[in-house]
């Protein structure tokens, strides 16, 4: 996992990888969360600036999310399985942190020029989701907070939800809408992927080329991990992550 261990090798934290398995599902192949596990996050020799730095603190908030959904699923008992991938490091400046341009190399092989060290959420999730393919999962879901661009993008009104099955992404859709976790779809068309994997001499790039767009060239970032064949979503909490939220996430009776 050499894209995960490039984010954590500037910390003087040791890394941790974390597997959860929740089995009353029987002999099923499991349903498989992902939580982008960031304890602190200074955009690495990439600095982020001060202003509001605090805040990324809490940049673990997708591993929090499918943390809970494990507590969630044993206090009511259900039968299912469920297994739960979190990547944990801190992104820090050092002596020893990756710098921009230095190429990494992920666990399904492909060469990654690490342009910018505050895209390091994606390459953390990069790992996780090809280890995720051994798990044959039934689909897959990760959950992070990933880009600045989707708090541009929707503000806290939503979460911005990236897939490529209609299926899941109505199942999420049904769900948030009598919870009041409101989602909203966003393109992961080819163009965004282009972006990405148009590299002169890599595989990929975690930023990619200029032009914006950045929740969905991350998203197509993601989606060159996922196992193949597999549905798959990705939710990009950026914007609904922190106090400033004003959503009501519980409905009054809940």
């Amino acid at each position: 996992m050499f894209s995960f261990l490039s984010v954590a090798q500037g910390s003087a934290e040791p890394p941790k990888f974390l597997e959860i398995t929740y089995n009353k599902g029987g002999s099923e192949s499991p349903f498989v969360l992902v939580g982008k596990g960031v304890t602190f996050d200074t955009g690495g020799i990439s600095i982020k600036p001060a202003d509001s730095m605090d805040e990324m603190r809490a940049d673990m908030a997708g591993a929090a999310t499918v943390l809970s959904t494990v507590f969630g699923l044993a206090k009511l008992n259900l039968e299912a399985n469920v297994k739960v991938l979190i990547p944990l490091t801190e992104n820090m400046p050092s002596g020893t942190a990756v710098k921009p341009g230095d190429v990494v190399r992920a666990r399904n092989g492909k060469s990654i020029s690490v342009d910018n060290t505050d895209a390091e959420g994606r390459l953390i999730l990069a790992d996780a989701l090809c280890y995720s393919a051994d798990l044959k999962p039934k689909w897959v879901l990760d959950v992070a907070t990933l880009t600045g661009a989707m708090r541009v993008a929707l503000g806290s009104g939503c979460t911005g939800v990236f897939s490529n099955s209609y299926d899941l992404y109505n199942t999420l859709q049904s769900a948030g809408s009598k919870t009041g976790d409101r989602v909203w779809r966003m393109p992961l068309w080819k163009h965004y992927t282009k972006q990405i994997c148009e590299h002169p001499s890599c595989d990929m790039s975690n930023l990619g080329k200029k032009g914006g767009a950045g929740a969905c060239t991350a998203a197509a970032f993601l989606r060159e991990f996922v196992p193949e064949k597999t549905d798959w979503m990705h939710l990009d909490i950026a914007g609904v992550m922190g106090p400033s939220d004003p959503t009501p996430y519980l409905s009054e009776h809940s």
